[in-house]
């Protein structure tokens, strides 16, 4: 049997240990110029949202927020109040994702609460933009990543709330599977899973690793795009349409 001249890398995460990034405001290019190592063409940059929020001065001192429902309610595009809630969380759904507390975060903030960033596909764009000059890169993709619950399992897992620079769904659709019987609904999610792989990898705590680089992921098709159409799917499209239902029912879904 001849060896394939050229065989296909397995993927390789990175790691990248910055200092802390110090709300109300800091300057996000001048950790990632300190930190990052030399970019590779087909790379994948995971930057947890966190500090591109703080990089935006999304921070609202803690001082300031007598009900942190209402900042709650203000950040969101629907939700459910947190009076439904055991634990006393407000449930949300925002920019496409369905998320605790509208993704308000206090951990590692320094006495401020941290909103998501503005517009994360078109924030993650004008990074990523920023890396292919700096690296001289044509092929180069940047995911926002946050922590998230998954129903019915303990803990935190990864998912994207924006992304730019590569086609984040693979369409397996009217492809055939191992036995020949043609898939009819299959779509892959590669940001999501890369970005459940680069959040755990980054850490909960004091870890200061913000940041994954992703090399070698198979089968990226690159672009200069912010998001994808088709990406984030309406509440009333989803297959968990259902349980949807009880946003809409306090009354409270925003347009």
């Amino acid at each position: 049997m001849t060896a394939d001249p050229s065989p296909v890398p397995d993927p390789i995460l990175i790691r990248v240990k910055t200092r802390p990034m110090l709300p109300p405001q800091d300057d996000l290019y001048a950790v990632m110029a300190d930190a990052l190592p030399v970019l590779q063409e087909g790379d994948v940059v995971v930057i947890t949202s966190k500090i591109v929020a703080i990089h935006q001065g999304r921070c609202v001192p803690m001082a300031k927020v007598a009900d942190k429902e209402v900042l709650v309610e203000a950040e969101a595009d629907a939700w459910i109040p947190r009076a439904s809630s055991k634990y006393g969380i407000t449930l949300a759904i925002k920019g496409g994702t369905l998320i605790a507390s509208a993704g308000i975060d206090a951990s590692n903030s320094k006495d401020h609460y941290v909103l998501w960033p503005a517009n994360p596909s078109g924030a993650a764009a004008e990074i990523g933009r920023w890396l292919k000059q700096r690296y001289s890169l044509q092929r180069l993709g940047v995911i926002l990543s946050d922590s998230h619950c998954t129903p019915l399992r303990r803990g935190t897992t990864g998912i994207t709330i924006g992304f730019y620079g590569f086609e984040a769904l693979l369409d397996y659709r009217g492809t055939p599977d191992i036995f020949g019987r043609p898939l009819s609904v299959t779509l892959s999610n590669r940001a999501d899973a890369m970005a459940a792989a680069s959040v755990g990898l980054m850490g909960e705590g004091a870890e200061c690793i913000p940041i994954v680089v992703v090399r070698h992921w198979p089968d990226l098709v690159f672009n200069d795009t912010a998001g994808q159409s088709g990406f984030f799917i309406p509440p009333d499209e989803d297959i968990f349409a259902p349980l949807m239902e009880a946003f809409r029912r306090h009354g409270h879904s925003r347009g």
